[in-house]
């Protein structure tokens, strides 16, 4: 779900994101001193790129679960969202 929003996301928006990504996962926990993030609920996290907002959640150093991505909004439908991604961290029990 989340790869299909990213690959219908204009090119630069999706090379922004792809970057990010391969970041990650080459430098683990450490990649996010080094990209724009914001403490959203608990251990709930947010990474911002652009106009979209991916939703993560960081179990350990070398776990991290991207639970949704959505494009930046104001007021409900950015509750809204939010209640998505953490309906998806209690359910895979990372909050």
């Amino acid at each position: 779900m989340i790869e299909e929003y990213i690959d219908a996301l204009p090119v630069t928006s999706k090379t922004e994101i792809y970057a990010a990504r391969q970041l990650i996962r080459d430098k683990g926990v450490e990649a996010f001193s080094l990209i724009v993030t914001r403490q959203l609920y608990k251990k709930l996290w947010e990474i911002k790129i652009s106009q979209e907002r991916i939703m993560y959640v960081i179990q350990d150093k070398n776990s991290v679960y991207m639970l949704h991505i959505c494009k930046k909004q104001k007021g409900k439908a950015e509750k809204q969202e939010l209640e998505k991604a953490k309906k998806r961290a209690k359910a895979a029990g990372l909050l």
